[in-house]
Protein backbone atom coordinates (compact mmCIF):
# COMPACT_ATOMS: atom_id res chain seq x y z
CA UNK A 1 0.00 0.00 0.00
CA UNK A 2 1.03 3.36 -0.60
CA UNK A 3 2.60 5.65 1.87
CA UNK A 4 0.35 8.49 3.89
CA UNK A 5 1.86 11.57 5.02
CA UNK A 6 3.50 11.86 8.30
CA UNK A 7 3.22 14.25 11.20
CA UNK A 8 6.97 15.45 9.67
CA UNK A 9 5.46 16.61 6.08
CA UNK A 10 3.01 19.21 7.72
CA UNK A 11 3.81 22.82 7.53
CA UNK A 12 3.24 24.16 10.89
CA UNK A 13 0.34 26.42 9.58
CA UNK A 14 -0.93 23.33 7.61
CA UNK A 15 -1.01 25.29 4.73
CA UNK A 16 -0.15 23.50 1.20
CA UNK A 17 -0.46 26.67 -0.87
CA UNK A 18 -1.62 30.05 -0.22
CA UNK A 19 -1.78 32.69 -2.84
CA UNK A 20 -1.77 36.40 -1.71
CA UNK A 21 -3.45 38.93 -4.28
CA UNK A 22 -1.89 36.86 -7.22
CA UNK A 23 -2.26 38.53 -10.89
CA UNK A 24 -0.79 37.65 -14.28
CA UNK A 25 -0.83 39.66 -17.09
CA UNK A 26 -0.18 38.50 -20.57
CA UNK A 27 0.94 40.89 -23.37
CA UNK A 28 -1.25 40.74 -26.54
CA UNK A 29 -1.39 41.98 -30.23
CA UNK A 30 -1.01 45.38 -31.56
CA UNK A 31 0.47 46.17 -27.44
CA UNK A 32 -2.86 45.33 -25.48
CA UNK A 33 -2.52 43.42 -22.39
CA UNK A 34 -4.48 40.56 -21.46
CA UNK A 35 -5.39 40.26 -17.50
CA UNK A 36 -5.72 36.36 -17.15
CA UNK A 37 -5.89 36.84 -13.58
CA UNK A 38 -6.50 39.80 -11.12
CA UNK A 39 -6.01 39.68 -6.92
CA UNK A 40 -6.36 36.09 -6.39
CA UNK A 41 -6.79 35.57 -2.82
CA UNK A 42 -6.76 31.64 -1.86
CA UNK A 43 -5.24 28.98 0.24
CA UNK A 44 -5.75 25.11 0.31
CA UNK A 45 -4.91 23.33 3.09
CA UNK A 46 -3.09 20.33 3.79
CA UNK A 47 -4.76 17.06 2.78
CA UNK A 48 -7.90 19.18 1.02
CA UNK A 49 -9.06 18.90 -2.15
CA UNK A 50 -9.99 22.12 -4.25
CA UNK A 51 -11.49 22.65 -7.29
CA UNK A 52 -11.28 25.48 -9.41
CA UNK A 53 -14.18 26.15 -11.84
CA UNK A 54 -15.40 28.90 -14.65
CA UNK A 55 -15.62 29.95 -17.84
CA UNK A 56 -13.06 28.88 -20.77
CA UNK A 57 -10.32 32.13 -20.18
CA UNK A 58 -11.00 32.53 -16.52
CA UNK A 59 -7.28 31.49 -15.78
CA UNK A 60 -8.01 28.82 -13.56
CA UNK A 61 -5.20 26.48 -15.96
CA UNK A 62 -2.85 29.57 -15.42
CA UNK A 63 -3.22 29.88 -11.57
CA UNK A 64 -2.66 26.27 -11.32
CA UNK A 65 0.90 26.84 -13.48
CA UNK A 66 1.74 29.14 -11.50
CA UNK A 67 1.68 27.11 -8.36
CA UNK A 68 3.72 24.16 -10.68
CA UNK A 69 6.21 26.95 -11.09
CA UNK A 70 5.48 26.65 -15.17
CA UNK A 71 4.69 30.26 -14.91
CA UNK A 72 5.21 33.23 -12.79
CA UNK A 73 2.77 35.75 -10.93
CA UNK A 74 2.75 39.52 -12.40
CA UNK A 75 1.43 40.60 -9.40
CA UNK A 76 1.49 39.08 -5.05
CA UNK A 77 3.03 36.04 -4.01
CA UNK A 78 1.96 32.23 -4.34
CA UNK A 79 3.77 30.22 -2.08
CA UNK A 80 3.94 26.03 -1.59
CA UNK A 81 4.10 24.34 1.57
CA UNK A 82 5.61 27.85 3.16
CA UNK A 83 8.29 28.02 0.32
CA UNK A 84 8.44 29.67 -2.87
CA UNK A 85 7.11 27.87 -6.10
CA UNK A 86 10.45 27.13 -7.56
CA UNK A 87 11.89 25.44 -4.51
CA UNK A 88 8.31 23.15 -3.58
CA UNK A 89 9.27 21.65 -7.45
CA UNK A 90 12.91 21.35 -6.74
CA UNK A 91 11.91 19.63 -3.57
CA UNK A 92 9.90 17.17 -5.50
CA UNK A 93 6.45 18.31 -3.25
CA UNK A 94 3.49 18.02 -5.60
CA UNK A 95 3.12 15.91 -9.05
CA UNK A 96 1.00 17.06 -11.72
CA UNK A 97 -1.66 15.01 -14.52
CA UNK A 98 -3.16 16.74 -17.11
CA UNK A 99 -6.13 15.86 -19.37
CA UNK A 100 -3.85 13.91 -22.20
CA UNK A 101 -2.29 11.05 -20.29
CA UNK A 102 0.89 11.78 -21.79
CA UNK A 103 2.41 8.75 -21.81
CA UNK A 104 5.53 7.55 -23.52
CA UNK A 105 4.42 4.66 -26.35
CA UNK A 106 7.67 2.60 -25.95
CA UNK A 107 7.81 2.52 -22.17
CA UNK A 108 5.60 -0.63 -20.13
CA UNK A 109 3.02 0.62 -18.23
CA UNK A 110 5.46 -0.10 -15.51
CA UNK A 111 8.52 1.86 -17.13
CA UNK A 112 5.90 4.72 -17.59
CA UNK A 113 5.08 4.64 -13.72
CA UNK A 114 8.72 4.59 -12.82
CA UNK A 115 10.50 7.53 -14.90
CA UNK A 116 10.19 10.34 -12.12
CA UNK A 117 11.91 7.88 -9.78
CA UNK A 118 14.25 6.47 -12.76
CA UNK A 119 15.39 9.99 -13.53
CA UNK A 120 16.00 11.11 -10.33
CA UNK A 121 18.31 8.39 -9.48
CA UNK A 122 16.39 5.97 -7.41
CA UNK A 123 17.49 2.63 -7.09
CA UNK A 124 16.27 -0.55 -9.49
CA UNK A 125 15.54 -2.34 -6.50
CA UNK A 126 13.49 0.65 -4.89
CA UNK A 127 11.87 1.89 -8.13
CA UNK A 128 10.23 -1.41 -8.75
CA UNK A 129 8.52 -1.70 -5.32
CA UNK A 130 7.53 1.80 -5.28
CA UNK A 131 5.85 0.63 -8.72
CA UNK A 132 3.94 -2.52 -7.58
CA UNK A 133 2.94 -0.27 -4.77
CA UNK A 134 1.54 2.34 -7.30
CA UNK A 135 0.22 -0.16 -9.47
CA UNK A 136 -1.71 -2.02 -6.87
CA UNK A 137 -3.43 1.60 -5.46
CA UNK A 138 -4.28 1.98 -8.95
CA UNK A 139 -5.91 -1.30 -9.49
CA UNK A 140 -3.48 -2.12 -12.75
CA UNK A 141 -1.32 -4.51 -11.09
CA UNK A 142 -2.09 -7.17 -14.35
CA UNK A 143 -1.67 -4.25 -17.07
CA UNK A 144 2.41 -3.78 -15.56
CA UNK A 145 4.17 -5.58 -18.48
CA UNK A 146 1.87 -3.65 -21.23
CA UNK A 147 1.62 -0.88 -23.18
CA UNK A 148 -0.17 2.51 -23.50
CA UNK A 149 -1.72 1.76 -26.49
CA UNK A 150 -3.29 -1.73 -25.06
CA UNK A 151 -5.28 0.47 -22.74
CA UNK A 152 -8.41 2.32 -22.50
CA UNK A 153 -8.45 6.27 -21.68
CA UNK A 154 -9.80 5.65 -18.06
CA UNK A 155 -6.81 3.35 -18.04
CA UNK A 156 -4.60 5.13 -19.39
CA UNK A 157 -5.19 8.34 -16.79
CA UNK A 158 -4.57 5.65 -13.72
CA UNK A 159 -1.13 5.23 -14.89
CA UNK A 160 -0.58 8.70 -15.33
CA UNK A 161 -2.22 9.49 -11.57
CA UNK A 162 0.35 6.83 -10.43
CA UNK A 163 2.96 8.64 -12.34
CA UNK A 164 1.95 11.49 -10.83
CA UNK A 165 2.03 10.16 -6.93
CA UNK A 166 5.53 8.07 -7.57
CA UNK A 167 7.57 10.21 -5.81
CA UNK A 168 4.90 10.32 -3.17
CA UNK A 169 3.93 14.52 -3.54
CA UNK A 170 2.19 16.23 -0.67
CA UNK A 171 -0.04 17.79 -3.44
CA UNK A 172 -1.36 16.60 -6.96
CA UNK A 173 -2.49 19.60 -9.62
CA UNK A 174 -4.26 18.23 -11.70
CA UNK A 175 -5.72 20.13 -15.03
CA UNK A 176 -8.80 17.99 -16.22
CA UNK A 177 -7.53 14.80 -16.02
CA UNK A 178 -11.05 13.34 -17.18
CA UNK A 179 -12.28 15.71 -19.62
CA UNK A 180 -11.30 13.42 -22.62
CA UNK A 181 -13.35 10.56 -20.54
CA UNK A 182 -16.94 9.32 -21.60
CA UNK A 183 -19.48 10.05 -18.68
CA UNK A 184 -19.31 6.52 -17.12
CA UNK A 185 -15.34 6.12 -17.48
CA UNK A 186 -15.40 9.70 -15.81
CA UNK A 187 -17.30 8.68 -12.90
CA UNK A 188 -15.72 5.50 -12.17
CA UNK A 189 -12.30 7.86 -12.31
CA UNK A 190 -13.97 10.14 -9.53
CA UNK A 191 -14.59 7.51 -7.37
CA UNK A 192 -11.01 5.79 -7.85
CA UNK A 193 -9.44 9.07 -7.57
CA UNK A 194 -11.42 9.76 -3.83
CA UNK A 195 -9.82 6.68 -2.61
CA UNK A 196 -6.43 7.35 -3.99
CA UNK A 197 -6.67 10.78 -2.21
CA UNK A 198 -8.17 9.25 0.98
CA UNK A 199 -5.29 6.43 1.01
CA UNK A 200 -2.37 9.12 0.28
CA UNK A 201 -3.15 12.23 2.29
CA UNK A 202 -2.14 14.44 -0.53
CA UNK A 203 -3.59 17.83 -1.24
CA UNK A 204 -5.18 18.60 -4.93
CA UNK A 205 -5.66 21.20 -6.59
CA UNK A 206 -7.96 20.37 -9.47
CA UNK A 207 -9.01 22.39 -12.36
CA UNK A 208 -11.96 21.17 -13.97
CA UNK A 209 -15.17 22.98 -16.51
CA UNK A 210 -17.77 20.00 -15.21
CA UNK A 211 -19.60 21.21 -11.68
CA UNK A 212 -21.03 18.02 -10.92
CA UNK A 213 -17.28 16.99 -10.96
CA UNK A 214 -16.14 19.70 -8.73
CA UNK A 215 -19.08 19.23 -6.46
CA UNK A 216 -18.30 15.63 -6.06
CA UNK A 217 -14.70 15.61 -5.86
CA UNK A 218 -14.55 18.79 -3.51
CA UNK A 219 -13.52 20.05 0.18
CA UNK A 220 -14.61 23.45 -1.41
CA UNK A 221 -15.46 24.68 -5.44
CA UNK A 222 -13.53 28.09 -6.17
CA UNK A 223 -15.77 29.68 -8.34
CA UNK A 224 -13.93 32.05 -11.01
CA UNK A 225 -15.63 34.86 -13.09
CA UNK A 226 -14.70 35.22 -16.75
CA UNK A 227 -11.59 37.16 -17.79
CA UNK A 228 -10.07 38.53 -16.02
CA UNK A 229 -10.26 35.91 -13.71
CA UNK A 230 -10.98 36.84 -10.10
CA UNK A 231 -12.79 34.83 -7.22
CA UNK A 232 -16.77 35.39 -7.08
CA UNK A 233 -17.06 32.87 -4.41
CA UNK A 234 -15.66 29.95 -2.40
CA UNK A 235 -18.42 27.04 -1.94
CA UNK A 236 -18.03 24.45 0.72
CA UNK A 237 -19.07 21.12 -0.94
CA UNK A 238 -18.09 18.61 1.63
CA UNK A 239 -20.91 16.08 2.16
CA UNK A 240 -22.83 16.18 5.87
CA UNK A 241 -22.59 13.94 8.51
CA UNK A 242 -23.63 9.94 6.99
CA UNK A 243 -22.54 10.89 3.42
CA UNK A 244 -19.53 9.26 1.83
CA UNK A 245 -18.84 10.69 -1.74
CA UNK A 246 -20.00 7.42 -3.52
CA UNK A 247 -22.60 6.82 -6.00
CA UNK A 248 -25.49 7.10 -3.57
CA UNK A 249 -24.13 10.71 -2.62
CA UNK A 250 -24.65 11.70 -6.47
CA UNK A 251 -28.12 10.98 -5.87
CA UNK A 252 -28.07 13.42 -2.66
CA UNK A 253 -30.57 16.50 -2.23
CA UNK A 254 -27.29 18.53 -0.82
CA UNK A 255 -25.62 17.20 -4.02
CA UNK A 256 -27.90 18.74 -6.19
CA UNK A 257 -28.07 21.54 -3.71
CA UNK A 258 -24.30 22.61 -3.97
CA UNK A 259 -24.87 21.98 -7.75
CA UNK A 260 -27.26 24.64 -8.41
CA UNK A 261 -25.50 26.66 -5.86
CA UNK A 262 -22.06 26.84 -8.23
CA UNK A 263 -24.28 26.64 -11.21
CA UNK A 264 -25.92 30.24 -10.21
CA UNK A 265 -22.11 31.86 -9.59
CA UNK A 266 -21.56 30.89 -12.66
CA UNK A 267 -24.16 31.77 -14.81
CA UNK A 268 -24.66 35.48 -13.31
CA UNK A 269 -27.28 34.59 -10.71
CA UNK A 270 -28.72 36.99 -7.94
CA UNK A 271 -25.80 35.61 -5.72
CA UNK A 272 -23.32 37.21 -8.75
CA UNK A 273 -25.42 39.87 -9.33
CA UNK A 274 -25.09 40.89 -5.80
CA UNK A 275 -21.32 41.17 -6.29
CA UNK A 276 -21.23 42.55 -9.22
CA UNK A 277 -20.35 39.73 -11.79
CA UNK A 278 -20.52 40.69 -14.92
CA UNK A 279 -23.76 38.50 -16.16
CA UNK A 280 -24.19 37.00 -19.54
Amino acid sequence: MTHALTDDAVTKDGCAIRASGVGRVFAGTKGHQVIALDDVHLEVAEGEFVSLIGPSGCGKSTLLRIVADLDHPTSGSLTVFGKSTHQARVDQDYGIAFQQAGLLPWRTVAANVGLPLEVHGVARSDRQTRVEELLELVGLTDFARSYPDQLSGGMQQRVAIARALAESPRLLLMDEPFGALDEITRERMQAELVRICSETGAAVLFVTHSIPEAVFLSDRVVVMTPRPGRIIEIVDSRPTAGHARDDEFRDAEEFFHTIARVRELLHGGPVAAARGVETR
